[in-house]
């Protein structure tokens, strides 16, 4: 049974659990590993954005530096603005309704976007990339999205392997210390969802454990983003490694595993077959939900 919560953002609270909220990606970057350039221009991402919406987002999530594996050379903070911040004041001028996310790790930027109406700041690094993150998420007061990574992306490929026993203990186990962290710094519990960040210092075989037993991570006490949209790992299953964009029907296997695990929000590119999906799974788990109790015998 997936839990209930509600979600503070900045101005409004989510409830999450009752169906799967569909958090749509807008990359505004040159370089991300799936559709790097193609909304770049910030009149193309804000149309993209407002077509997400008209398919069926609840929030929209703005980045504008990529952080696939191997990538080194982080984007200067000032081009982050120049990038994100038009395509967030002309979704809302558009769609003032419109909850949007930013995903960044750094402190400023996330400062400067909620300032522009972000409600959420999703943060790739679990504030572990700058200093800065934690006090900021406390006093700008917005939604949080913490996600669990190891190391950062040029090291990925060169982690030391875990055992597949070994991947959900260690990711619980970080996940309960960043959540810690954050509460004892100030940033209320119903302002924080976690993320186990599939892909992110996880080798390609290390995500199928995860997404096994997503169901664990519960225990922790907050809702769950599950984000394995056109990640590496699902091509890993198929018979032909093919591209990030084309890999939607493996993307909708493991988004909808990660529903049957009890994600709340699920991050995804394609929203409208995600919409579809997800529909789908929230009445297998509405179905067990009302299944009745068995006869003792």
């Amino acid at each position: 049974m997936r839990p209930v919560f509600d979600w503070q953002l900045r101005s409004r609270r989510l409830k999450l659990g009752a169906r799967t909220l569909i958090m749509g990606i807008v990359n505004v970057t040159p370089d991300s590993f799936s559709d790097g350039g193609q909304f770049l221009d910030p009149g193309c991402a804000i149309a993209h954005g407002l077509e997400l919406l008209c398919e069926g987002a609840d929030i929209l999530d703005i980045g504008g530096e990529s952080t696939r594996p191997g990538s080194k050379a982080g984007v200067d903070l000032e081009e982050e603005k120049r990038r994100v911040l038009p395509v967030i004041a002309g979704l809302l001028r558009q769609a003032p309704e419109a909850v949007i996310s930013v995903d960044t790790y750094k402190a400023e930027m996330a400062r400067a976007a909620v300032a522009a109406g972000a409600e959420i700041v999703n943060d790739v690094s679990g504030f572990s990339w700058d200093d800065h993150m934690l006090s900021t998420l406390a006093d700008v007061s917005c939604g949080c999205v913490l996600m669990h990574t190891r190391g950062r992306p040029e090291a990925w490929r060169t982690l030391p392997a875990l055992s597949p026993d070994a991947v959900v203990p260690l990711i619980r186990r970080e996940l309960e210390g960043l959540a810690r962290r954050a509460t004892e710094a100030g940033i209320d519990r119903e302002r924080i969802v976690l993320d186990p960040g599939f892909g992110f210092g996880k080798r390609l075989d290390e995500n199928y454990p995860l997404l096994a037993r997503l169901a664990e991570l519960h225990g922790l006490g907050f809702p769950l983003l599950s984000g394995t949209s056109r990640k590496s790992f699902i091509a890993g299953a198929m018979d032909s490694h093919a591209p990030g964009s084309s890999r939607l029907a493996s993307t909708i296997a493991a988004t909808t595993a990660s529903i049957l695990g009890g994600a709340h929000i699920v991050r995804v590119h394609e929203v409208l077959p995600l919409v579809d999906a997800a529909r789908v799974a929230d009445r297998i788990l509405k179905a067990e939900v009302d299944l009745p109790a068995k006869a003792s015998s």
